[in-house]
């Protein structure tokens, strides 16, 4: 992956001088990449002499808490005060990490779109980013995570001796979650050369494992059991899984943001399932998350039925129908997809 000078040249061009106000956004549910790119590049713009707001639209997991300076993050949801909505209005420049489609930020799409003064930033490993929106774009879909891509950057922007602890383990973080812990696609020689740069910067590995993956809730724990159990099912035979998790299921475990993560990556544990999704009801609409092996491209997939994107091998979407008919339309759509002639002949 190649970060070219000449756009180093215009992002450095971009943050100069200093004193400017600098928003740092990320999407809705934020996971470990979102929360590690966004600690880590706040706190690069502000050693730059930056004005800087971090923003989310929602909580991020509160197995994230642990991680340093993460109180400084402004939930967009509870911005009682009007503070945080008005540093988007006035800011200079919008930087948007982790996402690359304003649309779907929920509440705050139609707040930064109002602000057609700034500048925008796009630091991001997704597919397909709209083309005539940001004034900048660091869009990388061969990245692993966005947290790799960021300290591919500030290696290029201000030299590794910008990082610091902290830093390095909130990209860390990013890094490992995203690829899930290091099991998923686009793992290179060069990902490993930069984790041991975080290593020499003093990162606890083993620590971070803990706080991640075994800090969860009692009913975190039993509502995994239960959606493997009872609510997981097998079609296309035996290929092709998915999960239904409803709103009343989910208050019985006492659900907090963040208990469902992963869960839809376990079927796949599965020796001949190459597709798995998760249908998660919230009170506005259900969001889907998809999951895949091999060739099968979920990111076509969430895009032709789900109005959603992603990955080739992670993608998600939102349905706005009952939970019935969203797991017809997934069983219809799966049968096209997989079986397009005969689609086509029916």
């Amino acid at each position: 992956m190649e970060i070219s000078a000449q756009k180093i040249a215009r992002l450095r061009k971009m943050l100069s001088p200093a004193g400017k106000r600098i928003v740092v956004l990320s999407h809705y549910n934020p996971d470990g990449d979102a929360i590690g790119s966004s600690l880590a590049w706040c706190k690069i713009l502000e050693e730059m002499g930056h004005e800087v707001t971090c923003v989310v639209p929602n909580k991020y997991p509160y197995f994230l808490d642990w991680i340093e300076g993460i109180d400084r993050i402004k939930i967009f949801k509870d911005d009682s005060d009007g503070k945080t909505a008005e540093a988007i209005r006035s800011a200079e420049i919008i930087c948007c990490l982790d996402f690359n489609t304003i649309s779907r930020m929920e509440g705050l799409s139609e707040l930064i779109l109002e602000n057609n003064t700034a500048q925008k930033l796009l630091i991001d490993h997704h597919l397909q980013p709209p083309r005539n929106y940001y004034d900048l774009m660091f869009s990388c879909p061969e990245a692993s995570s966005t947290c790799y891509l960021l300290c591919k950057i500030i290696e290029k922007l201000c030299g590794t001796e910008a990082i610091d602890q902290p830093m390095a383990t909130a990209l860390y973080v990013g890094m490992m979650t995203d690829t899930g812990n290091f099991t998923f696609s686009n793992l290179t020689p060069d990902l490993y050369r930069t984790i041991a740069m975080l290593v020499e910067k003093g990162i606890d590995i083993p620590r971070i494992n803990v706080e991640v993956y075994n800090s969860f809730t009692e009913g975190r724990v039993r509502l995994l059991s239960y959606a493997l159990g009872p609510k997981m099912q097998l079609i296309e035979n035996g290929t092709v899984a998915y999960i239904a998790l409803k709103e009343g299921e989910l208050r019985r475990f006492g659900f907090q943001q963040g208990d469902s993560e992963g869960f839809v990556n376990y079927p796949l544990s599965i020796k001949n399932v190459r597709m798995s999704a998760m249908f998660l009801q919230t009170r506005r609409f259900i969001r889907v998350s998809l999951r895949s092996r091999g060739d099968v491209d979920v990111n076509v997939f969430a895009r032709r039925y789900f109005n959603g994107g992603g990955h080739r091998n992670a993608a998600g979407g939102k349905s706005m129908v009952s939970m019935e008919e969203t797991i017809d339309h997934y069983k219809q759509a799966v049968q096209e997809f997989f079986h397009p002639e005969e689609a086509q002949n029916a």
